[in-house]
């Protein structure tokens, strides 16, 4: 099942490389074989901004940090508009403004708006963006519905297996607000995909270990409605592999009524 407004892309496999860069060009690499390609994640305001600042000190992460990150969601957007691929935005943020802007920018260009609950570097954590927005539900249905209100798809960028941390409270939190799509690093824990497709009707993403026929089958039985591919995201052979085993499986497993997956 998949969220009532939510338009699921074909084929139902997205990229998601958010340990490098991954822009315009990262996007059309991949877009022969995919359906959607979640471009950033993009520090937004100032507390995250000045986290991606000492990340590019520490680390020599630069890739999180453009020099005006509401532009650059518009000039990559608009460098992906004649790629047959759907575009999306994966956003870290601890105000609104700034998301309510990308969000608006991913609502004229039918992108995805991906809210960031997922990111587990220490400075973006100690900053109230990624993984610490899983453990204050408020905030995290607040960002939701800030872009959900801006007319964007929303999806929710998670990980599995978060101490303290009840994922399907989480995502019924999320659904309420009005996001759309459930993007789940499963970490080891595959079977949460099940426990997810049971309590809501989110279109579910699986992530984490993606690599082939065998792993794409086992994340689409337990329900998701597509998967996506992380850190190999600039492998075609291995996105060609993928995408063939997806389409193969839902040959054989049509989508039910509004586009979910028919179990």
């Amino acid at each position: 099942m998949s969220g009532a407004t939510f338009e699921p892309f074909e084929p139902r496999v997205a990229v998601a490389s958010l340990s490098g860069e991954s822009d315009a060009a990262w996007a059309r690499r991949a877009a022969p074989h995919v359906g959607c390609t979640f471009m950033g994640g993009i520090a937004l305001d100032a507390a995250t901004r000045e986290a991606a600042r000492a990340m590019v000190e520490d680390r020599d992460r630069t890739e999180f940090l453009p020099a005006d990150p509401v532009e650059f969601v518009e000039r990559e957007l608009s460098e992906l508009a004649d790629a047959p691929v759907r575009g999306a935005f994966n956003v870290r943020t601890t105000t609104l403004d700034p998301l309510r802007h990308a969000a608006e920018i991913c609502a004229d260009r039918g992108a995805i708006l991906e809210v960031n609950a997922h990111c587990r570097q220490d400075e973006i954590c100690a900053a109230g963006g990624g993984e610490t927005l899983l453990r204050e539900t408020d905030r995290l249905a607040e960002q939701v519905r800030t872009a959900s209100g801006a007319g964007a798809a929303v999806s929710v960028k998670v990980r599995a297996e978060v101490d303290g941390v009840d994922l399907v409270t989480t995502a019924r939190a999320c659904e309420r607000a009005g996001a759309d799509v459930f993007h789940v690093d499963a970490m080891d824990s595959e079977p949460v995909i099940a426990d997810l497709r049971e309590a809501t009707d989110l279109f579910l993403i699986a992530n984490n270990g993606v690599r082939d026929r065998e792993t794409a089958h086992e994340y689409l039985g337990y329900g998701a409605d597509a998967v996506s591919v992380g850190r190999p995201s600039d492998d075609p052979e291995l996105l060609e592999r993928v995408r063939r085993a997806v389409e193969e499986w839902f040959e054989a497993h049509p989508p039910g009524p509004g586009g979910g997956v028919s179990v």
